[in-house]
């Protein structure tokens, strides 16, 4: 007696690697749909081994479906996903949509687990973004010993978190400066092939940007409401990877020795850290991989019990579609599903 699973946005880059990971962590699924827009139907997306013919979700019946992965975006979010959870169906929602409402848990495992039983409020749980996802990774711990007063982090994000056209502009653009031909914007605000844009997502009335304000509303209520987050998100010319620069203040004393020896024995951790060339992690070594990955843990010596970091991950896997399916394996390893036989 397994589980029935739903992928909503199986077409999407997040999409298709959740049902990568899915294969590849042998999630305890007697059945997996994959499902998507009217105008994708018929397509097929790969599965391990097998080949699934996607499914309109206009359709779809979610009567006997017991987990939704949906990573279709907010505004088929807010449509779909209350009609999903009254079915019955717990919906794991990558979008912001869901994220600051106070009846919906928004969870990272390795640092709120608990949290995932208020799910049954209204059958939702929230995927958090993919920065604050690794971020709060790498902070938990160091909380716990040592209790976070600020954090100040900048951004590197890849352009896969903007989607396969981010992806597709980055590359069309640098072979087009290879070849002295003109560049095109049309996902990015400015030309993104050897750049960086200190612009993601929409601007707000005091001049940051939104994916900034996640970072702390995320932070915030996931880890602690009283901790001062301020962050700085940029787009960089990467494919595939977010990297973080962090400088945290903390209430009580720690070192850098400290910090390491609580980050190696952290869940979802993996620290890379020596003084010397190469001896840390950039986004092409993470691709792929399933660790938050440390380095460059330092003191900061201009501030009392300081330090900074260097934190990177694949976006498209903990930031986004590993996270959802860790969540998922909470609520089976919890037993808050009753399993289902396939329909």
């Amino acid at each position: 007696m397994g589980y029935k699973v739903a992928v909503v946005g199986a077409t999407g880059n997040v999409g298709r690697e959740m049902l990568n990971i899915l294969e590849e962590r042998g999630f305890p699924a007697d059945e997996v749909v994959a499902l998507a827009s009217r105008r994708s139907q018929g397509t097929e997306v790969s599965f391990g081994d097998k080949t699934l013919k996607v499914k309109s979700l206009d359709s779809y019946d979610f009567s006997g479906t017991d987990i939704c992965l949906m990573s279709a975006g907010g505004s088929v979010a807010k449509e779909w996903a209350p009609r999903i959870g009254a079915k019955g169906c717990v919906v794991i929602d990558n979008s912001s949509a869901f994220r600051y409402d106070a009846d919906v848990p928004l969870v990272v495992p390795e640092v709120n687990a608990d949290a995932v039983k208020g799910f049954t409020n209204r059958y939702i749980i929230a995927n958090p973004n993919c920065s604050t996802a690794q971020l709060v990774v790498a902070l938990k711990p160091l909380h716990d010993r040592a209790t976070i007063k600020r954090v100040v982090v900048s951004t590197y994000q890849s352009v896969s978190g903007a989607g396969k056209e981010g992806m597709d502009e980055l590359f069309e653009q640098s072979r087009a400066v290879f070849v002295a031909d003109p560049t095109t914007n049309r996902k990015f605000t400015k030309r993104i092939a050897f750049n960086v844009i200190p612009h993601i997502d929409v601007f707000m009335e005091d001049g940051s940007t939104k994916e900034e304000w996640k970072v702390m509303a995320e932070t915030k209520k996931m880890l602690d409401p009283k901790i001062k987050v301020t962050c700085t998100a940029v787009r960089v010319p990467v494919f595939i990877g977010h990297s973080e620069a962090v400088n945290i203040e903390f209430e009580k004393p720690i070192t850098a020795e400290e910090a390491r020896d609580i980050l190696r024995e952290a869940p979802g951790c993996l620290v890379i850290d020596k003084h010397e060339d190469g001896g840390y992690v950039t986004p092409i070594e993470t691709a792929g991989e399933d660790a938050t990955y440390i380095s460059r843990i330092r003191e900061d010596q201009t501030l009392e019990n300081g330090l900074n970091m260097w934190v990177v991950a694949d976006n498209l896997r903990k930031g986004a579609a590993l996270n959802a399916i860790q969540i998922a394996e909470l609520l089976v390893n919890r037993k808050l599903l009753g399993a289902k036989a396939a329909a």
